[in-house]
């Protein structure tokens, strides 16, 4: 049988070089946190522009009505810092509206059916957001420009639209089914027959309007980011949202607040590993990389010790987390970007809407497309991660710096639910225990282990490493595609402690996925 064209491709990408670079999967994004570079901004300036971009470019992966965590390199303090925007349920929730009517799996979580998929789709689904909170957190303590100014492009390109492409088109086909249940999300990425909209045979240009996304930029950028949570955006959010059955008050809304915390930080051979901590992925890349300890080490591309060591390492940490914390594994559309400047700065920012196109919720009055982060809460009653009014959700977010010799070393972080954390621990591995350059260790196939079913095996690696891992554990072989991503979406800055150059990487295999220099 024939293989298919795609998996006959062999895809290949460069790095992008310079003295400040940003890396999105996005890579329109990327270009807008370079130019903020340009004019002056740190990399957390670049960062928050890229962040507050992307929305309007992608907004089935992230946007303003998402959530979100990012691991900071303040050169100015010389250390490490997390933000924390995660979601939280809210406060007058009632959890009997998540009745369980059937043993399940109904969604990726493999979580028990729930009454009209409530934790998945529309309204009921939809979790405090922080997004906004967030990053004006992290702007207002580690950055150097005005509010108004890192908001600028996020404005410009909400007011002009959506360019539609191939692949913004694949996006809306997924999602189109849910879409189609709330007429603002209709209207925004549907035609009038429920279509999928498309280009013309010419090629010319088309704009996909979202909403009144634009306007809702525009009044965020001018009355500050506490206009989402206590001004009259703040009134018009949850207008909408208590009209749709959403238990999110505008006290809630008031509430929120973004938190500036301590990483999870740890020393492996001769570097310090920083990442966000808590209810995140962060403990499982920990827990991985110690039970891998010495096995991983070598030089040149791994072979099928690293591997092995890899996946027994992962499986058995992935099985602890399960059984203590309660998570289950997903994919989730989510977006990573990293940013580094010349000063020594260095972001990991990964944020989310959750699902595709989270909720599937647009927001009316206001075109912001809003998450579904009550998905990531058990329906199961008496359990660590229980739904609960007021509480937050475990999640598989995992945004990373690294340091050597006391110098930021490589930011990493990726999107892809459950997969983030295999990708993160490999690719950080075979530059922190294998020597590789960034660009080479992102042309490694790799594997992905998220401790329920079968290791999941890139087709390309090579045929020892499938034998040995094979000899181990349970695996499965799996194309390496564009498509829905094989595996996860990682992105990666390194520099050079020589000369300083910033090297930037993302996955190979996403074709938006790319990065700008200053």
């Amino acid at each position: 049988m024939s293989e298919s064209l795609t998996q006959q491709m062999k895809i290949r990408k460069q790095a992008v070089r310079g003295k400040g670079v940003v890396v999105a999967q996005n890579s329109r994004a990327a270009e807008v946190g370079a130019t903020i570079l340009r004019k002056g901004g740190n990399a957390i300036d670049a960062a928050v522009a890229t962040g507050m971009a992307i929305g309007a470019l992608e907004p089935w992966m992230s946007g303003i009505g998402g959530i979100g965590f990012m691991t900071i390199w303040s050169a100015k303090e010389g250390r490490a810092w997390t933000v924390d925007y995660g979601p939280i349920s809210a406060a007058k929730l009632d959890p009997a509206v998540y009745k369980i009517v059937g043993p399940g799996p109904a969604n990726p979580f493999a979580w028990p059916d729930i009454l009209e998929q409530r934790n998945e789709v529309g309204y009921h689904s939809i979790a405090v957001p922080g997004m906004v909170a967030g990053l004006a957190k992290a702007l207002e303590r580690f950055g150097t420009m005005p509010w108004k100014n890192v908001l600028a492009p996020g404005v410009a390109l909400a007011e002009r639209g959506m360019e539609l492409d191939w692949y913004m088109q694949l996006m809306i086909a997924n999602g189109a089914e849910h879409l189609a249940k709330f007429p603002a999300s209709k209207a925004s990425y549907l035609c009038d027959d429920g279509r999928v909209p498309t280009n013309d045979w010419q090629g010319n240009k088309r704009y996909i309007k979202l909403g009144n996304l634009g306007e809702t930029m525009r009044r965020l950028s001018e009355g500050g980011p506490r206009e989402f949570y206590e001004g009259s955006l703040a009134r018009d959010i949850v207008a909408d949202l208590q009209a749709g059955g959403s238990a999110i008050s505008y006290d809630d809304l008031k509430a929120y607040e973004a938190q500036i915390v301590e990483p999870l930080s740890f020393e492996h051979h001769g570097v310090t590993i920083n990442v966000a901590g808590g209810l995140t992925a962060g403990p499982t890349l920990r827990r991985t990389i110690e039970l891998a300890g010495g096995r991983t080490l070598g030089k040149g591309a791994p072979g099928p010790d690293f591997f092995v060591a890899i996946a027994e390492s992962m499986h058995q940490a992935y099985q602890e987390r399960l059984k203590t914390l309660g998570d289950k594994p997903t994919n989730t559309c989510t977006t990573h970007f990293c940013a580094a400047d010349s000063e020594g700065n260095m972001v990991a920012l990964t944020q989310t809407l959750m699902s595709l196109f989270g909720s599937c919720v647009m927001l009316p009055k206001t075109g912001i497309t809003m998450n579904n982060g009550m998905l990531w809460f058990d329906p199961e009653p008496n359990r660590p991660n229980s739904i609960a009014p007021g509480k937050r959700p475990l999640c598989n977010i995992c945004p990373v710096v690294v340091v050597k010799d006391g110098q930021p070393w490589f930011c990493i972080g990726a999107s892809g639910g459950r997969r983030i954390v295999p990708a993160v621990t490999q690719l950080s591995l075979m530059l922190i225990d294998r020597g590789l350059d960034v660009e080479t260790a992102f042309h490694q196939p790799r594997l992905d282990i998220s401790g329920v079913g079968p290791i999941r095996v890139n087709r390309d690696i090579a045929n020892d490493v499938k034998k040995a891992i094979a000899a181990k554990l349970p695996t499965v072989e799996v194309a390496n595609q564009i498509q829905p991503l094989g595996f996860a979406n990682p992105s990666c800055i390194m520099r050079d402690p020589a000369t300083g150059e910033l090297v930037g990487m993302n996955e190979v295999m996403s074709p938006w996925a790319g990065g700008a220099a200053q």
